[in-house]
C-alpha cells in the first residue's frame, strides 16, 4: 500500500523538479543576454541586488531586457544608470503626519 502512495509523490515531485529547472535555465539566459547589455561594474551590482531583494532583481532584469529589445539603448548600461534605475523603483517618499491643533 505505501509504494501506492508514493507514486503520486513521485510525479509531483518530478514536476516539480522539472519546473524549479525550466525557471533557473529561463533566469540564466536572461542573465546571460542582461550581461551583454551591461558594463561590468553595473552587472556586479545587478547581481550584488541579486543576492539581497530577489524580487527586486527580477523587476530590474526584466525591465533591462524590455529596454534593450525595444532597442532605446544607445550603448552598454552603465553603474550609475543602474543607480537611477534602482533608485526609480525603490523611492518611497516620506510620510507627513501633521496634526492640526483647534
Amino acid at each position: 500500500m505505501p509504494e501506492a502512495q508514493s507514486e503520486p509523490e513521485d510525479a509531483k515531485l518530478k514536476k516539480a523538479w522539472a519546473k524549479r529547472l525550466k525557471e533557473l535555465q529561463v533566469e540564466k539566459e536572461k542573465r546571460e543576454t542582461a550581461r551583454r547589455f551591461m558594463d561590468i561594474p553595473a552587472y556586479e551590482r545587478l547581481m550584488n541586488v541579486r543576492m539581497s531583494n530577489y524580487t527586486l532583481y527580477m523587476q530590474m532584469l526584466d525591465l533591462i531586457l524590455a529596454t534593450a529589445q525595444s532597442k532605446r539603448m544607445a550603448g552598454k548600461i552603465t553603474e550609475e544608470q543602474l543607480k537611477d534605475v534602482l533608485y526609480k523603483l525603490t523611492y518611497k517618499p516620506d510620510t507627513k503626519i501633521e496634526f492640526k491643533h483647534k
